[in-house]
């Protein structure tokens, strides 16, 4: 009895070693499978699996290194002293500079046709090495020489990772499979999304304890390493050999007029993105100001607030990459385009820091579907063989448009106020999703 006991003990030892050696397996397919966008990765070959997975790293810590300058460089500014004409002046300014450099990174990847050497070179290497002098000037400079110098060098450093978009943007191309781009960059998305909460919410921190300006220069120094690590790993990415881009090609000579004549789902697209863009940022550069200073928030709990964002962004990223999949990006993007007006009207009816917590919920899961919808959509509407020269229009676009907006909202800002800004960014931002619902057609080719 004892006998048949031990082995009727040993049999439930050994089922249930199966059974975690089962949950084991499966939870290792789960984990490998995030960086195929939820495909199981044996479907691929082993030079796309690597390019997939360092991509998705290089995203992870370009977006930490990001955070820390889109949700800390108008306060670093502030705690310098600057005003919101200034902190105007640096959105418009950074963004007129990304404009006037996208020309010249369309020209050295249709002439030297190394996409990735181009991005590693100027986005990777150049753009990136302002990040230490930005940490340094308050070491040297202070006043509004030391703001001047802050703006100087956060143009220069847009203005540099502009120069390698056309490329970064033409190489992402061939580098995620086209029936996986919706699941693969909603879970990319998702990382990255999960990595910005983390450093801002930490960085907030850190500036809360340490104090201005050291707690932000040390900020800066963060962002450095961070995107260092980035560039490394897109490093290890292996640009397709047959997608290289040619140096010469008759497709290419042609102007570019010629070009957008063929493509005018293209040219609607761009056009209500001017608008959108405009009326963006139009309020974009005084949302972190307002909340500070306006609604005397600490640097602190504007960490909590976007980490809200973020967190609420995790489920917009994967329900709207299923989605785009299965109904196509242009309804996805409508559908969020028509919802994310009421963002800036809620902030102007805010009246303590806590009331824009649930506004914040609903920007992040709206916002996580307009961006992935926006940038698929993209790559849906640009011919294969120019979609360098497409996506430097687009960029073009989107910059000058950007540069107008931050321009008229400083003259807004300072005349009428922040709330001023927000309820003209609302009304403009709701013209171009009427626009976009009008005008803007799904592409019916195949390779769409």
């Amino acid at each position: 009895m004892p006998d048949n006991q031990s082995r009727s003990q040993s049999a439930v030892t050994r089922d249930k070693h199966r059974s975690l050696s089962l949950y084991w397996l499966k939870l290792r397919k789960r984990i490998l499978r995030v960086t195929a966008g939820g495909r199981w990765t044996e479907q691929l070959e082993a030079a796309v699996r690597n390019n997939l997975r360092w991509f998705w790293l290089d995203g992870v810590f370009a977006q930490a290194s990001d955070a820390v300058l889109l949700s800390y460089l108008s306060l670093y500014l502030l705690a310098l002293d600057a005003t919101a004409a200034q902190i105007g002046l640096l959105s418009a300014l950074s963004n007129l500079s990304a404009a006037l450099l996208v020309i010249p990174g369309v020209a050295i990847v249709e002439r030297w046709g190394r996409r990735k050497q181009t991005v590693l070179l100027f986005g990777g290497g150049a753009a990136r090495s302002t990040l230490l002098m930005l940490a340094l000037v308050p070491l040297a400079f202070s006043g509004p020489i030391a703001v001047y110098i802050v703006i100087l060098l956060a143009v220069v450093r847009t203005a540099l990772a502009n120069l390698s978009v056309p490329g970064w943007t033409s190489l992402i191309a061939d580098i995620v499979p086209l029936n996986w781009r919706g699941r693969y960059f909603s879970s990319r998305n998702m990382a990255m999304g999960i990595a910005g909460m983390a450093v801002i919410y930490g960085v907030g921190q850190l500036i809360n304890h340490i104090g201005a300006p050291a707690g932000y220069q040390l900020a800066m120094g963060l962002a450095l390493i961070l995107g260092v690590i980035s560039t490394y790993s897109f490093a290890h990415i292996s640009e397709p050999t047959a997608a290289i881009v040619p140096r010469v090609g008759s497709s290419r000579r042609l102007p570019l007029r010629q070009n957008l004549r063929a493509a005018p789902d293209f040219v609607a697209f761009c056009a209500v993105a001017a608008l959108w863009h405009l009326s963006l940022n139009i309020a974009g550069p005084f949302f972190s100001v307002h909340f500070v200073s306006g609604l005397k928030a600490s640097v602190g709990f504007w960490g909590v607030l976007s980490v809200c964002n973020g967190l609420a962004a995790l489920p917009g990223q994967r329900i709207s990459g299923i989605l785009s999949d299965r109904w196509g990006p242009r309804r996805i993007q409508l559908i969020t385009g028509l919802l994310i007006p009421f963002v800036p009207w809620m902030w102007a009816l805010s009246r303590s820091p806590w009331h824009l917590v649930p506004v914040e919920l609903i920007s992040g899961f709206l916002w996580a579907g307009y961006g992935l919808s926006s940038f698929n959509f993209l790559l849906a509407l640009s011919p294969a063989d120019r979609r360098a020269r497409y996506a430097a229009f687009y960029q073009i676009v989107v910059t000058v448009t950007l540069a107008i907006g931050a321009a008229l909202g400083g003259v807004v800002a300072t005349w009428w106020g922040y709330k001023a800004t927000f309820i003209l960014s609302g009304l403009g931002r709701l013209g171009a999703a009427v626009l976009f619902v009008r005008f803007v057609r799904q592409p019916t080719s195949a390779s769409a």
